[in-house]
C-alpha cells in the first residue's frame, strides 16, 4: 500500500511511518484486499483530508470515529460523503444545527464537506479504514496510534486551533490536546441517538467563528 499523503504531513509524521504498528496496518490492509474483502475508503483516499489541508494550515479539527461502511460513502474525511450519496443522519443533524445558528444558510442534498476542508477544517477520523458493512471493524489494527500522533502533533506544534469533540469516543481524546493553547468544544454526538441531548443547541459553529475572527481574522463559511 503506497502512502499518498501531503508533503507537509509526510515531513511532520515521518517517524510514525517507520514504526512497527504502521507496517502492521499496511500488511493488514494488503491481506484484506488480497483475500477479496472490500475496504473503505479506496486506498487512494485513505489520507484524502491530509492532501487537502496542509499541516501548517489547520484551523479547526472535527474528530470522527471511523469511516462510513456503506458503498461509495467514505472518501477520507470525517462525516463527509460524495455529493451523489444521500446525506447520512449524523451529517443531516450537523446541518440542522448550523441552520439554527445561521438562518441564511440552507443545505441541499450534498454531503461533500470539501468546501470546509478548503477553508482549513481538518475532518479527521480516528480510524481511517473499515471493512464494507462492518462498522468499527478496523478499530484494533493500529490506526488510533497514528491519529493520536496526528492530534498530539497539531496540539504541540500549532496554536489557537479549535478541536470539536462530539460524543464519548471523540471526548476520550481530550488528553492529547493542550488546553492552554487551543479551544476545545465538547458535546454529545450528532447521531440521531444523542443529538437531542445537547448536540442541538450547542452553538459550536458560532463559537468557532467568533474565536476564528478574534484569533485568525477570518471566519468559516459553512455553506455547502
Amino acid at each position: 500500500m503506497n502512502i499518498q499523503i501531503g508533503d507537509s504531513w509526510k515531513k511532520e509524521l515521518l517517524g510514525e511511518f517507520e514504526k512497527p504498528y504502521f507496517w502492521e496496518i499496511k500488511n493488514f490492509l494488503r491481506k484484506e484486499i488480497k483475500t477479496g474483502k472490500t475496504v473503505y475508503p479506496h486506498p487512494k483516499n485513505i489520507f484524502h483530508i491530509f492532501n487537502i489541508v496542509p499541516f501548517e494550515k489547520v484551523r479547526v479539527v472535527i474528530l470522527g470515529q471511523d469511516p462510513y461502511h456503506g458503498e461509495w460513502q467514505a472518501h477520507g474525511m470525517s462525516f463527509s460523503v460524495r455529493e451523489w450519496i444521500k446525506v447520512p443522519p449524523s451529517l443531516r443533524n450537523i446541518y440542522k444545527e448550523i441552520s439554527s445558528q445561521y438562518e441564511n444558510i440552507t443545505f441541499w442534498e450534498d454531503g461533500n464537506l470539501e468546501p470546509w476542508a478548503k477553508q482549513w477544517v481538518f475532518l479527521l477520523n480516528a480510524i481511517l479504514t473499515v471493512e464494507a458493512g462492518k462498522p468499527a471493524s478496523h478499530s484494533k489494527i493500529g490506526w488510533e496510534d497514528f491519529t493520536d500522533a496526528v492530534i498530539r502533533k497539531i496540539s504541540s506544534e500549532r496554536e489557537g486551533i479549535i478541536f470539536l469533540l462530539w460524543g464519548n469516543f471523540a471526548r476520550s481524546k481530550i488528553w492529547l490536546i493542550d488546553r492552554s493553547k487551543h479551544l476545545i468544544l465538547e458535546s454529545p454526538h450528532p447521531s440521531p441517538f444523542s443529538a437531542h441531548s445537547w448536540f442541538f443547541g450547542n452553538g459550536h459553529f458560532r463559537k468557532m467563528n467568533e474565536y476564528l475572527k478574534e484569533n485568525w481574522e477570518e471566519e468559516i463559511d459553512w455553506r455547502i
